[in-house]
């Protein structure tokens, strides 16, 4: 079994670089928001039960041998925390991300939620509830895997040779207990 989870800001590249990742590896991509958040419309509005999101994705990482999964699983228990054979952290700059980010909310929903973006720009001094820049370097820190971080401002078949790098070194890890 490989878990690889793949986290970083809103914006920053992890659906992007877990999608790629997991085809190379002839794996299973998953997200995080699939998880968290019930399939609503329009999306994104009504969050999961946290013990059902947690059985939801405990049961998909058992049923796969190769999983990557993109988002943030921050607080979700420490038996999926440290259920990854690698954590890789994507970090982009905040201006680069919020033009990716009214990119995407402009393509899939036709305009970008002013709230939505207000809260992915503080990400990196973190003022609001939620994901932070030392918010996840705190979280990254706790973790007993290996954790590797990658700026996301280079085209993604880079960052997926460096991710496959990681892989290829990785000693085993312990027996997953999710």
């Amino acid at each position: 079994m490989l878990r690889i989870h793949v986290t970083g800001a809103s914006g920053s590249g992890t659906s992007t670089l877990s999608r790629a990742l997991a085809a190379a590896l002839n794996g299973t991509h998953l997200d995080a928001d699939d998880y968290f958040w019930l399939p609503t419309a329009p999306p994104f509005t009504a969050k999961r039960d946290s013990v059902e999101r947690l059985a939801l994705l405990s049961d998909d990482l058992r049923r796969h041998s190769v999983v990557v999964l993109a988002g943030s699983v921050a607080g979700w228990g420490a038996d999926l925390e440290d259920a990854f054979d690698l954590i890789i952290f994507l970090y982009l700059d905040a201006a680069t991300r919020l033009a990716r980010l009214r990119q995407r909310e402009d393509q899939l929903f036709g305009h970008a939620n002013p709230e939505f973006l207000s809260w992915a720009a503080q990400y990196d001094v973190g003022e609001l509830p939620g994901r932070s820049l030392q918010r996840q370097r705190d979280w990254l820190a706790a973790r007993s895997c290996r954790c590797m971080e990658l700026r996301s401002d280079v085209p993604v078949d880079q960052l997926v040779a460096a991710a496959l790098a990681a892989v290829g070194s990785l000693q085993p890890h312990r027996a997953h207990g999710v």
